[in-house]
């Protein structure tokens, strides 16, 4: 509980910026013109331990940076996933300064995507507990993606921030090369105690679930729920497609046809082949099957306003 009768103690955070970040990118914003304005919103800013490693070491060193009360990461929902994986089960939180694309993380959470009024989050906000979920050692967030989507991620990384309208055309004749001849991704999926073979298109582990409703679109319902969800799509037809497009648009899209749902809080996929194109959290990577998925609940700690809408 705060002292109302004395000013609360200025917070030290280190700062980690990904250069390559959307925001950082495209608006001009310079990590010494960001720690600027940590600083003048009353944060004592220390220095980043190994700033010319590369970012998943820039990240561990900073978690172990001594007497710091949070580690202040400016970037996009793969950077917070990066971040995760060396704060996740540890006391320092994480402060997030959305400065990427989607930015989902942020608006599950309730911080703001205007960078100054994240800013204030970071030196005024409490501390929140959230899950995380990990693939063979790798953390994620929000969620982890396989088949089509993890297939055209290459196309979006390849063109970051410089996607033009014929890129944009090679990508569509992508997706309609994986609707038609484009063969199925397989696997051993075990859930439940239950080991039988699938078939998909797509297949999504969502940390907690997706929120049904009109505008609501990959918002999550909650981010400490305890569980996952897996969702499975089969087979995905152009008219497929359409539907499922049309009920995310409506908000009423868990009972279609098309789609398999579960919640669970562990699965095993085993593709018994060469390494799987994984998406978590945005950032492709490649993972030698059999992929283990299990929940760590509650292991996150991340700085949320003072009264969260959420």
């Amino acid at each position: 509980m705060t002292n109302q009768n004395s000013e609360a103690p200025t917070r030290r955070v280190v700062l980690v910026a990904n250069v390559a970040a959307g925001s950082l990118v495209d608006g001009g914003l310079t990590p010494e013109a960001l720690r600027e304005r940590l600083e003048s919103a009353g944060l004592e800013v220390v220095a980043e331990p190994r700033p010319d490693a590369p970012l998943p070491e820039r990240l561990a060193a900073a978690a172990e940076a001594p007497g710091i009360d949070a580690v202040a990461v400016a970037g996009g929902d793969g950077t917070l996933a990066c971040a995760a994986q060396a704060l996740t089960g540890q006391d320092i939180p994480l402060g997030i300064l959305p400065l990427g694309t989607m930015n989902l993380l942020a608006k599950d959470l309730g911080v703001p995507v205007d960078l100054d009024a994240a800013i204030a989050v970071l030196a005024q906000g409490h501390v929140r507990a959230i899950d995380a979920g990990e693939v063979n050692g790798h953390v994620f967030l929000i969620n982890s993606v396989l088949g089509m989507p993890a297939r055209m991620a290459r196309h979006r990384e390849a063109k970051r921030g410089r996607m033009g309208l014929l890129d944009m055309v090679r990508m569509a004749a992508g997706l309609l090369r994986h609707l038609g001849r484009y063969p199925r991704d397989r696997a051993l999926l075990t859930l439940g105690g239950e080991t039988r073979r699938v078939r998909f298109r797509t297949l999504a582990v969502v940390c907690g679930d997706y929120r049904e409703g009109v505008g609501q679109v990959l918002s999550r319902a909650g981010v400490d729920g305890g569980h996952f969800t897996l969702y499975l799509v089969e087979t995905l037809s152009a008219a497929r497609l359409v539907r499922l497009g049309l009920g995310f648009a409506i908000g009423e899209w868990r009972r279609l046809p098309e789609l398999e749902r579960h919640e669970t809080d562990a699965l095993t996929l085993d593709a018994r082949g060469r390494a799987v194109r994984v998406m978590n959290d945005g950032e492709v990577v490649l993972i030698a099957p059999p992929l283990r998925y299990r929940l760590r609940p509650g292991s996150l700690r991340v700085l949320v306003p003072a009264e969260n809408p959420r």
